[in-house]
């Protein structure tokens, strides 16, 4: 018999002038509109001899966390990978000292006077 493979997804996403990636069991469209709803986080685990501060920053962020739900205009990607790697979070780039507003999803209907 065939062994059932788990999913695992890699989100990449931008908050705050950052770009998170992150390893999670489920996403999905989610209850709330315009919102990617992810559940499950996955991060290494605590007897590993190694630690990696940026991993260590986003499992204070999420502590406590069951499901997260992201603005559909800040996820950048998402792939179903075959395992778990190493999540991180890091700067936009070199030049970005901006931080980009959210666009609309939708923008409203033009009115004619």
């Amino acid at each position: 018999m065939a062994e059932k493979r788990k999913r695992v997804f890699k989100v990449v996403f931008v908050s705050q002038g950052q770009v998170f990636e992150v390893y999670a069991k489920t996403v999905s469209q989610g209850g709330l509109f315009g919102f990617v709803e992810i559940e499950g986080l996955l991060f290494g685990e605590k007897t590993t001899v190694v630690v990696d501060p940026s991993e260590e920053t986003l499992k204070r962020e999420f502590e406590g966390v069951e499901r997260t739900y992201i603005p559909m205009h800040a996820i950048v990607r998402i792939d179903e990978v075959e395992k778990r790697g190493q999540s991180k979070v890091h700067a936009l780039g070199e030049g970005a000292k901006v931080t980009p507003l959210p666009t609309p999803i939708y923008t409203p209907a033009r009115r004619d006077k």
